[in-house]
């Protein structure tokens, strides 16, 4: 039923897909996944509870008859705001499409040379998802990341002009290193520094600093999160030298993910140094090329904030501190609709709130700063915030206050035993 309202609709599935995000945007999806969805590839009832309302309130119907079969002598009145298509060419435009894509493909693999038109719409490509990444769940953005890598594998494989070679390595290293942070999003650390190495070729190949020092700083995520914080450090000391040739935004990302490191390790005077040798790192920044792709590709002021609150959190003594810089993060990211939005960010700003709250002793305070994080669908509880979460847990633990917050550490519980790595594959 779903797949023969959208045939008779005007609008075709990326059109549909941005009125999902305009009308609620925790109901983002993307174009390839609804039309899955239409045709029954996958389960609306198992869509997120923002998914399954969006679709009820576009086609006026219940998810159970919206996910019926569909016969021709059904009466299907089309809602309001569609307009059925008197020439009954529905299912042809699903053909179309299909025509468009594969048209697509061999304009970008069937010449002898890649042509700047292909690489053009291949970098569209890769900054959409870099925009996308950080504002949706991964399941939303992992098919058209792997079929962009395949794409861009496949030319690299053939022979390319050194201007072109450069251009494609480039993206490839841009999107090995957003498949790296899938990886890591869905606890396999692993996968992640195996795709973060072959990122790092592509970097070398296409001698470009940015991306290099980007890829060190998202290695040193992946090894934080993992509990590797002195091979965080190193991570993080290792791409100094490119962000300075760089000048962008990640000469602030990589001290910021050293003082994290250096706090989870106990050495409370250098993560303190750290912190402030970001701050202090914007007022030399130039916007680079990894900048000019936006989304997880540059570090802004709400992830400097986050992450001086996320090493502040580990230190005792320092409640004050990290209220005071989770608060501040927690603000920055409360508007969904801003640009520099993340829900990872947001719920690792809100854990630490929480955390300083509870070595506050203010159990109430601290559950209400959690609440945003423990409402989040399965599919956006990724390995970073499961981590920040179970952080909540114990400080609870470690300060005696278990009993007095028994209701929270039940919430605490059943949220992290259902993380987004347990969903069905």
């Amino acid at each position: 039923m779903l797949e023969h309202l959208i045939q008779q609709s005007d609008r075709t599935y990326e059109e549909l897909a941005d009125e999902f995000s305009r009308m609620d945007p925790r109901a983002a999806i993307s174009a390839r996944h609804l039309g899955r969805l239409a045709r029954g590839e996958r389960d609306l009832a198992s869509s997120t509870p923002a998914t399954r309302r969006a679709l009820q309130a576009m086609f006026s119907k219940p998810i159970d008859e919206l996910q019926r079969p569909w016969t021709p002598h059904q009466l299907t009145p089309a809602p309001e705001r569609q307009i059925v298509d008197p020439t009954g060419a529905g299912p042809e435009r699903n053909l179309l499409a299909m025509a468009a894509q594969r048209a697509r493909q061999y304009a970008m693999l069937a010449a002898e040379s890649t042509s700047p038109a292909a690489i053009e719409q291949l970098a569209e490509d890769v900054q959409r998802l870099a925009l996308a990444y950080p504002q949706r769940p991964v399941s939303q953005v992992l098919p058209d990341l792997a079929e962009t890598q395949d794409t861009l594998f496949t030319l690299l494989e053939r022979r390319q002009a050194p201007n072109q070679s450069r251009d494609l390595h480039f993206l490839a290293g841009i999107t090995s290193g957003l498949l790296a942070k899938v990886s890591h999003d869905m606890a396999d650390p692993y996968s992640a520094m195996l795709q973060a190495r072959t990122a790092v070729l592509c970097a070398e190949q296409a001698g470009h600093p940015g991306l290099q020092a980007w890829l060190r700083g998202l290695q040193s995520l992946v090894a934080y999160w993992a509990g590797r914080y002195a091979e965080a450090v190193r991570y993080a000391e290792a791409g100094r030298e490119y962000a300075t040739q760089a000048g962008g935004t990640t000469a602030v990302w990589l001290p910021a993910s050293a003082a994290r490191a250096y706090a989870a390790l106990g050495n409370a005077e250098q993560a303190k140094a750290a912190i402030t040798e970001a701050e202090d790192a914007w007022s030399r920044v130039r916007p680079d090329e990894m900048d000019e792709m936006g989304g997880i590709c540059t570090f802004n002021q709400p992830r400097t904030l986050y992450y001086a609150s996320d090493a502040l959190a580990w230190l005792p003594g320092e409640a004050t501190n990290t209220e005071r810089y989770a608060l501040r993060a927690a603000q920055a990211y409360a508007d969904p609709n801003d640009p520099a939005w993340a829900f990872g960010d947001q719920a690792g700003s809100h854990a630490n709130l929480a955390i300083a709250r509870v070595a506050g002793g203010d159990l109430d305070a601290a559950a209400d700063a959690l609440a945003p994080v423990l409402d989040l669908p399965a599919d956006q509880r990724i390995n970073g915030i499961v981590h920040s979460v179970r952080r909540v847990h114990q400080a609870i633990t470690r300060a005696g206050h278990a009993d007095g917050a028994r209701e929270l550490v039940d919430g605490i519980e059943h949220f992290t035993h259902a993380p987004a790595n347990a969903l069905p594959r």
